[in-house]
C-alpha cells in the first residue's frame, strides 16, 4: 500500500473534529502510571513485551462480535504525547521524580499494532489486536485502547442485533433501521462514535448531526412532538412543516391522535403536496400500540392513494420489541431505535482483556507468559499469536489460534478439538482459511491504509453473511469453534503444570 495513501488518510482523520485537540496521555488508570514508574526505576522500561487484547464472553448471549474501534485506537496512538498541562499535573501529585517526568515529556509510540480488521465477526479468546513494543509503552496505552474497542465492538454488536431483528423472516431483506440515541448516550463521545459503531453494524443513518459531520453518516430527522404542539393545530404544523421541506416530508402523527387526527391530517397534506408536484414520504408513530396502529395506517394510506408514503416506527424499540412486532404482521417501512440501541440496553459493557502474552529476548526469541487462575476460562493463551479462519463451501466453520511461528495448514485434513473439553474434536477437509490479524503499526509507522466507514460497513455486511445463521440467531446460538493448535495446547499445558509445582 502507498505510503503516501496512508499518510493522507491520516491527515484526513486528524481533521475531523471528533479527533482534534484530544489530550489523551492520561487516559488511563493510575496503576498503569504507577507501574510504568516501576519500570524506570529498576530499569525494565525498555524490556520489549506482547500483549493481547481479546474477550472471553459474548455480550447479550449473543453467538458473536462485531470488532470495531481499530481507527479510534491508531489515531490516539499516532497522536499519544504527554502535553506540558498533563505533566504540570503529574508533578503535582508528589509521586513521581523529575527524570520519570522527561521521560514521559519525550513519550512517543513506537511499538507494532497487529488488529482484525473492524466490522469482522470474532468470537471469545481470540486475538482482536496483538502490541509489541517497549513495556513502558505499552502499560500506558492499556486503558484507552480497551475502552475504545470494548465500547464500540459493544455498541456494533447490539446494532447488529437489532438490524437482524428488523430483516424479519426474509433475512436478506430489511426496513433501514435509525440510530437516534444521542440524547440517551451516557455522554457526547459514547454518543459520536456509538452512532460510528452502529453504522459499521448495518444502521442506514443516525439524528447525530455531530456524527454525520465527522463520519460521513447520512443523517435523518423529522420534527418532535414539541413542534405540532406549538401551533394552532396538527394541520397547520403539518402545513407549516412541508413548506419549508417539500422535498422531504416525514409527518410524526402521535401528538393527539394517529387514526383521527395524525393520519387524516397527513393525508390532507399528502393530496396538498400533490398538486404541488411533491409527495408524502413517510409518516411516523412514536407511541401506542405499534402493530395495530401500523396496519391501520397502512389501509388508510393505501385506501386515500398514498401506497408509497412509508410508515417508521419508533418508541423504545430493541430487538426483541421489534421481533415481536413482525411476528404479529405489522405493516412498518422504518425503525428509529434509540435508548437500547446507544446503551447497549440489556448488557451494557463488553469484558474486553489485556494481557501480556511474551517477552522478547535479546536473540530475537518470544518466552511466552501465562496468567493462572482457578476459572479455565481466565487461563491467558501465552506466546505471540494468530488466528486463521476456515471457510468450508463460504461458511466460517471455526477459527483456530496458533502461535506465529507455526505455518497455516494449506489443504491437508485438519483436526480441531475443544481446548478445554478435548475429546469435542472436527475434522475440516475442503476449505480455504484466512489470516484474521494484519500488520497496522509497525516500528511506530502505520502502514495500514484506514478504510472509509462505509467500506468498513460493507466489510461487516460480507463477513456476517459468512456465518452460519445458527450462529447469529439471537437466543441459544449455536457455539462457534475456536480451538488452539496442538503446539499452543501443549505449550500452554506445560506452563500451567509448571508453575503449579513452583
Amino acid at each position: 500500500m502507498s505510503t503516501d495513501a496512508i499518510d493522507l488518510r491520516m491527515q484526513q482523520l486528524r481533521q475531523l473534529p471528533i479527533y482534534q485537540g484530544r489530550q489523551e496521555a492520561l487516559l488511563t488508570d493510575l496503576y498503569q502510571l504507577t507501574m510504568m514508574y516501576g519500570y524506570y526505576q529498576s530499569g525494565n522500561m525498555n524490556k520489549e513485551v506482547v500483549f493481547d487484547v481479546f474477550y472471553r464472553s459474548n455480550p447479550c448471549d449473543n453467538g458473536y462480535v462485531i470488532v470495531a474501534g481499530l481507527e479510534q485506537a491508531v489515531v490516539y496512538l499516532n497522536n499519544l504525547r504527554f502535553h506540558e498541562n498533563e505533566l504540570k499535573y503529574l508533578k503535582s501529585l508528589g509521586m513521581f521524580d523529575q527524570g520519570f517526568l522527561d521521560e514521559l515529556a519525550k513519550f512517543r509510540f513506537t511499538g507494532s499494532l497487529y488488529a482484525i480488521p473492524e466490522g469482522t465477526v470474532v468470537f471469545p479468546q481470540e486475538p482482536i489486536m496483538r502490541i509489541e513494543g517497549r513495556l513502558f509503552e505499552l502499560q500506558l496505552i492499556e486503558s484507552a485502547i480497551l475502552s475504545f474497542v470494548n465500547h464500540q465492538s459493544l455498541i456494533a454488536t447490539k446494532a447488529a442485533r437489532i438490524v437482524s431483528a428488523a430483516k424479519g423472516q426474509a433475512f436478506e431483506d430489511a426496513a433501514p433501521v435509525s440510530e437516534f440515541g444521542l440524547r440517551r448516550a451516557q455522554n457526547a463521545d459514547a454518543a459520536v462514535f456509538g452512532a460510528r459503531a452502529a453504522y459499521i453494524a448495518g444502521c442506514s443513518s443516525t439524528s447525530n448531526v455531530a456524527a454525520g459531520l465527522n463520519f460521513g453518516i447520512p443523517i435523518s430527522g423529522t420534527q418532535a412532538h414539541s413542534w405540532i404542539q406549538s401551533f394552532s393545530s396538527e394541520l397547520e404544523a403539518f402545513r407549516t412543516y412541508a413548506n419549508a421541506y417539500p422535498n422531504n416530508v416525514v409527518l410524526l402523527v402521535d401528538t393527539y391522535d394517529v387514526l383521527r387526527s395524525g393520519i387524516p391530517n397527513a393525508i390532507t397534506v399528502g393530496r396538498e403536496l400533490r398538486e404541488r408536484g411533491y409527495d408524502l414520504l413517510a409518516v411516523r408513530i412514536d407511541s401506542g400500540d405499534l402493530a395495530y396502529l401500523s396496519k391501520e395506517a397502512r389501509m388508510r394510506l393505501d385506501r386515500a392513494g398514498f401506497t408509497n408514503t412509508r410508515i417508521i416506527v419508533s418508541d423504545d424499540l430493541d430487538e426483541d420489541t421489534i421481533r415481536d412486532l413482525l411476528l404479529q404482521g405489522a405493516k412498518i417501512d422504518g425503525w428509529g431505535v434509540g435508548t437500547a440501541l446507544i446503551t447497549s440496553k440489556g448488557c451494557p459493557s463488553l469484558g474486553g482483556v489485556y494481557k501480556l502474552a511474551a517477552e522478547k529476548l535479546a536473540d530475537g526469541s518470544f518466552l511466552p507468559r501465562i496468567k493462572i487462575s482457578e476459572n479455565p476460562l481466565k487461563v491467558t493463551n501465552p506466546g505471540r499469536k494468530k488466528v486463521v479462519r476456515f471457510y468450508v463451501d463460504g461458511i466460517a466453520s471455526a477459527d483456530l489460534i496458533m502461535l506465529e511461528d507455526e505455518i497455516a495448514p494449506s489443504g491437508e485434513p485438519v483436526l480441531l478439538f475443544d481446548p478445554v473439553h478435548t475429546y469435542k474434536q472436527k475434522t475440516l477437509i475442503h476449505y480455504r482459511i484466512k489470516e484474521l490479524l494484519v500488520p497496522v503499526i509497525e516500528n511506530g509507522h502505520l502502514v495500514y491504509l484506514l478504510p472509509n466507514l462505509s467500506e468498513i460497513q460493507q466489510h461487516a455486511r460480507q463477513d456476517l453473511q459468512s456465518i452460519s445463521r445458527e450462529t447469529l440467531r439471537p437466543k441459544n446460538p449455536h457455539v462457534y469453534h475456536v480451538d488452539l493448535s496442538r503446539k499452543l495446547w501443549e505449550l500452554k499445558r506445560n506452563l500451567v503444570e509448571t508453575i503449579r509445582v513452583h
